[in-house]
């Protein structure tokens, strides 16, 4: 029979984490399916797995914690997945707990990691901001928006695997992709260790890949709310220019004219992509 419940953990050279964490989720969870995505690890994880008895399918070479999930999310065959870190950060403990929430009727839980539970203050300071910037755009609060610990309805989660990346900003993607949707969404606070062993994380190295994770927040929910801002600030521009140009020189210059045109180009450009957008999920309320 197959099982209703499964666990994936994505892993590159998580071994330390690993073998703290799958003896507590077998103990506790004898009956669900437990999947460890290898995204080509070079130290003994995939040892550790086979260790515990625990199903392990490898990449060939590192493609990508997205890439994990997506592999991990095909092959499953549980109708409720739980996706964990497999750093030691979540406790097994509380995946219970986002089950409980689930079979209230939600779509899909997250864990919301407490502020000290972030990793060093440039990352809180960067998931703070993330999260300010989706709750405007969604008009619901969200305190995690980068949350790896989550518990979601599989065959819901299917529907969006084509729009997630093979990096580390599934959890943006896919949250935002539920809102869109009109899927229920709900947070349940948890606190989160210390990881084991070393970040794969590089902050000047991802600082333009978390840029632009501010981007895709809007162009996944509502691109007019990111675009007609910028909009608005070109028109501004345009016209305290020509308003200075008038008072001074009494013309109208090439660069008040370059502003206004492109005030007008990055609207239409949200209008597109707004209509672009929602083709996304165009298909979403099919089962």
């Amino acid at each position: 029979m197959d099982p209703e419940i499964t666990a994936i953990l994505p892993a590159r050279n998580e071994a330390d984490g690993l073998r703290e964490i799958l003896p507590v989720l077998r103990h506790e969870y004898p009956n669900i399916e437990i999947l460890v995505i290898d995204d080509g690890s070079t130290d003994g994880t995939i040892d550790v797995c086979r260790g515990h008895g625990i199903q392990v399918i490898s990449h060939p070479y590192p493609m990508g914690n997205g890439a994990a999930v997506k592999h991990g999310a095909r092959v499953a065959r549980g109708k409720t997945l739980i996706f964990l870190d497999a750093d030691g950060q979540h406790t097994p403990g509380d995946i219970q707990r986002l089950l409980a929430k689930l079979d209230e009727g939600y779509d899909m839980v997250v864990g919301s990691r407490s502020k000290g539970s972030h990793a060093g203050l440039h990352r809180a300071t960067a998931n703070g901001f993330y999260n300010r910037l989706a709750s405007w755009m969604t008009g619901r609060r969200i305190p995690d928006l980068t949350s790896g610990f989550r518990a979601v309805r599989a065959d819901k989660f299917r529907k969006f695997l084509y729009l997630l990346p093979n990096g580390f900003s599934y959890p943006t993607t896919i949250t935002m992709s539920f809102f869109r949707a009109g899927y229920s969404v709900v947070y349940i606070p948890i606190t989160a260790k210390p990881r084991i062993g070393k970040s794969h994380i590089r902050l000047f190295r991802d600082g333009f890949r978390f840029l632009l994770i501010i981007f895709k927040v809007g162009t996944l929910y509502s691109p007019l709310k990111l675009f007609v801002p910028i909009s608005v600030v070109f028109f501004l521009l345009g016209l305290g220019h020509y308003l200075y140009t008038y008072l001074t020189a009494g013309r109208f210059t090439n660069m008040s004219a370059l502003l206004f045109a492109t005030s007008v180009l990055v609207f239409l450009i949200g209008l597109v992509s707004e209509q672009l957008s929602a083709l996304n999920y165009k298909d979403s309320e099919r089962n």
